[in-house]
């Protein structure tokens, strides 16, 4: 309470500061001497003016807001939800302008004062704030609209389709101009900066060259522009944004598995013995059941979208182990890197096994890069947990969709469970991690072993995941708008592309449109074509429609048909019961009943934000934000793939969360997808599932890849190795006494209830109980 009303004390006290500085500013701009800078003075005036009318607006708003958000909060010890985060952005933004507006009313009159210069910065900064207040109105109908605790506005329609529409219109380059970065720590600025500059150089590039040197090459000279004119930068960045391309964002993210980038980034990190490709062959092999080690389990490789074929990993340690340099490793490595990494452990006697063995599946929203670009800080993990990674390169959508990469990822730890010794452990405490979208996969691989009986992890560590791949709107989602690194059109071309919903997101008509007809069958017709019984399948059968199966009962197993229409039947009516038994408020299952059917339909286009969907009122007191010159491109997909549980693990039924081993979630406060983080910790917490969520401050999404760039961001990435440890160390259920992170984040732990049991029973005559696995085509 006290902490409230300290808030709510702040607030009152930040407005008041913002009215008098408006005041000073327009008072000082108003007298004889300003007319020294005639132009600039008046348009100083009119800024002030603005903002001070928009102070009015915004200080019932956040007042409001301030007052009920610690309803969404995990618990008290860990104060982060969307509202917080937007309350937060607000108030940088008012600080800024405060401390600008005090540097005008002192310094106008003197003969240096840039007033130009001044001017156009504070403009930039008036026209934040009023996209910034558009989407303290939208927070707030997401208040009026939800239930007590829940962040997602639970349907495509209403909001969810409104804030599609209002991205769509709204005006952003005052966010990538000027104002970039604003919200985050001023060590990351810079870095933002060289990431937007860089991008929207490599568009006016882009398709001039044919190699990616020449792009590049290009790029570094026309930068230059985009520096000294911020306003240019800003308004480029939006329309690259605007009308995305998908392999346009592609080739710009990936441009970090360059052997420059790549080899610059090596030299920076910490050096290992060990850093090894592998390429494992597409072969069956079998694992025990954890309910009965007598009995065992086939694990298929993956075949879907596009047939059997190798999986990809890499194999760091800082250290070489035993065998680490065995021969049978050997015949799984692939040339890249391979004499370098290992020449300096050949003369030297490998380490002990480890007791420890880390599998990784790399960040990059589904579509871009490889476990190369994120070996700076497993390089780090590597040395200071002593521990050998496992770092998965799984296939990448759209040209691989959902299911692929979870097959693929599900099979890489299953092989390695299977082979830990080949990679220096004896596997007795696995942990498996990953960071942005493919922390969902580390969660659904979790699943999966679940679902087949095999071993699961020994916990889990995510930084900023992806749960919920939907496009329901949530109000950290409504950061989407100011977010360089995560912009909403990026957003939900990625989730469309890993569900297969898009056909080869962004690719242009003029150019590969014929070439890739066939991929615009997705999973959707995937899905089709498993339903159909007189339908030929375009796909080979996935693993998981491969039976459980004892040694003994194989050969009956093998002579059944596949029971595809009905397992896809049963699995398409428990899709629906999930959704249910899973939702995330009671209300939840009136949408569920009313979209068990594929939704069809997609929301017009926008039209200026001039045109309201029923019950959603107009914003208030005559206020309009500013307009983009033109409108985004934004489709809503209402496939039902998107709310399958191995999609959007928030929205699996609690039987298949329960089980899950130890959850380690570390978000950031000023992510967008925070509330995937906050909702999801939520729903394990009310299973009785250990987890735990620490939230850092003042960090973009993707901090883990900016390791070095700042004390920050090498604290976060500490905080993760921390929950790593507590994985490798835990004996039993984790401690609910944790210490806070001093200053830089907040956590805390639910623990499970003593003694449930996590066994499977095997039925006699064989197993017959279904499995999950056709629910990735529900």
């Amino acid at each position: 309470m006290t902490e409230r009303h300290s808030t709510a004390m702040d607030n009152k006290g930040l407005f008041t500061a913002l009215h008098n500085v408006c005041d000073d500013a327009i008072a000082a701009l108003s007298g004889e001497p300003s007319t020294l800078h005639g132009e600039p003075a008046r348009r100083l005036i009119e800024t002030m003016t603005r903002v001070r009318e928009h102070a009015r607006g915004l200080e019932p708003v956040v007042t409001g807001l301030t007052a009920i958000y610690h309803h969404f909060d995990f618990d008290p010890q860990v104060p982060a939800n969307g509202y917080r985060s937007l309350v937060k952005v607000v108030r940088s933004c008012i600080f800024y302008i405060i401390q600008k507006g005090r540097y005008v009313s002192n310094n106008c009159h003197n003969i240096f004062f840039r007033a130009a210069h001044n001017a156009t910065e504070m403009e930039a900064y008036c026209s934040a704030l009023c996209q910034l207040r558009a989407l303290l109105y939208l927070a707030q109908q997401l208040l009026q609209d939800n239930e007590q605790g829940n962040l997602y506005f639970q349907g495509e329609g209403g909001l969810s389709q409104r804030f599609m529409q209002e991205y769509a219109s709204l005006h952003k380059a005052c966010f990538y101009g000027r104002c970039l970065g604003f919200q985050f720590s001023p060590a990351i600025r810079p870095f933002l900066q060289t990431v937007v500059i860089s991008l929207v150089s490599f568009g006016e590039n882009y398709k001039k060259h044919q190699s990616m040197i020449g792009m590049a090459a290009s790029s570094f000279f026309t930068s230059g522009k985009y520096v000294v004119d911020p306003e240019l930068r800003g308004a480029e960045f939006e329309r690259i944004i605007q009308n995305l391309d998908m392999p346009f964002w592609k080739s710009f993210w990936n441009l970090t598995e360059t052997e420059l980038l790549s080899g610059l980034a090596s030299i920076t990190s910490n050096p290992v013995r060990v850093n090894r490709t592998l390429s494992v062959p597409p072969v069956s092999f079998k694992l025990p059941l954890t309910s009965d080690p007598n009995l065992s389990v086939t694990i298929s490789p993956p075949v879907a979208h596009c047939g059997p074929g190798p999986v990809h990993m890499r194999l760091i340690s800082h250290e070489l182990r035993e065998g680490q340099e065995s021969e049978e490793l050997l015949a799984f490595s692939r040339t890249e890197g391979t004499p370098m990494s290992l020449s300096r452990g050949l003369f030297s006697k490998p380490s002990p096994l480890s007791p420890w063995l880390l599998v990784h599946f790399h960040g990059g929203g589904f579509v871009a890069q490889t476990s190369k670009s994120h070996e700076n800080y497993l390089k780090s993990w590597s040395q200071d947990l002593n521990v050998p990674i496992l770092s998965v390169d799984y296939s990448l959508a759209p040209e691989a969709p959902f299911p692929r990469a979870l097959e693929e990822c599900f099979y890489a730890y299953c092989w390695a469970l299977k082979h830990c010794h080949l990679l220096g452990s004896t596997g007795e405490r696995v942990c498996l991690a990953g960071d942005s979208a493919v922390g969902n996969l580390c969660i659904t691989v979790s699943m999966r072993a679940l679902s087949y009986g095999v071993r699961v992890p020994d916990g889990i560590m995510v930084a900023y995941p992806a749960t919920l791949l939907t496009t329901f709107a949530s109000p950290s989602r409504l950061l989407t708008l100011i977010d360089p690194m995560l912009p909403l059109s990026v957003l939900s071309k990625c989730l469309s592309a890993y569900a297969g919903t898009e056909p080869w997101v962004g690719v242009s008509q003029e150019e590969g449109g014929a070439e890739n007809t066939d991929s615009t069958q997705g999973v959707s017709g995937w899905f089709q074509s498993l339903l159909d019984p007189n339908k030929s399948p375009t796909v080979q059968r996935s693993a998981s429609d491969t039976a459980l199966s004892s040694s003994s009962s194989d050969a009956a197993v093998s002579g059944r048909d596949p029971p595809r229409s009905q397992t896809c039947q049963d699995l398409t009516s428990e899709g629906n019961k999930g959704a249910d038994t899973g939702r995330l408020s009671s209300n939840e299952n009136k949408h569920s009943t009313a979209s068990s059917s594929p939704p069809s339909g997609t929301p017009p286009p926008a039209s200026g934000g001039s045109s309201q969907q029923p019950g959603i009122e107009e914003y208030p007191d005559g206020f309009q934000p500013l307009r983009s010159e033109q409108l985004a491109h934004l489709t809503m997909h209402n496939s039902p793939i998107s709310k399958n549980p191995y999609v959007s693990p928030l929205l699996a039924p609690d039987s298949m969360l329960k089980g899950l081993p130890p959850v380690h979630i570390v978000a950031s406060a000023l992510d967008a997808m925070l509330d995937d983080s906050v909702m999801f910790a939520k729903r394990l917490r009310s299973l009785n599932q250990p987890v735990t969520l620490s939230v850092v401050e003042d960090l973009p999404h993707g901090f883990l890849s900016l390791l070095q760039l700042s004390k920050e961001t090498q604290e976060a990435s500490n905080i993760c190795m921390e929950r790593i440890r507590e994985v490798f160390a835990q004996r039993g259920p984790p401690s609910a006494n944790h210490g806070q992170e001093p200053g830089k984040t907040n956590q805390n732990v639910a623990s499970p209830v003593e003694g449930a049991s996590q066994e499977k029973e095997l039925p006699t005559g064989g197993w017959t109980r279904k499995i999950e696995d056709e629910e990735l085509a529900a």
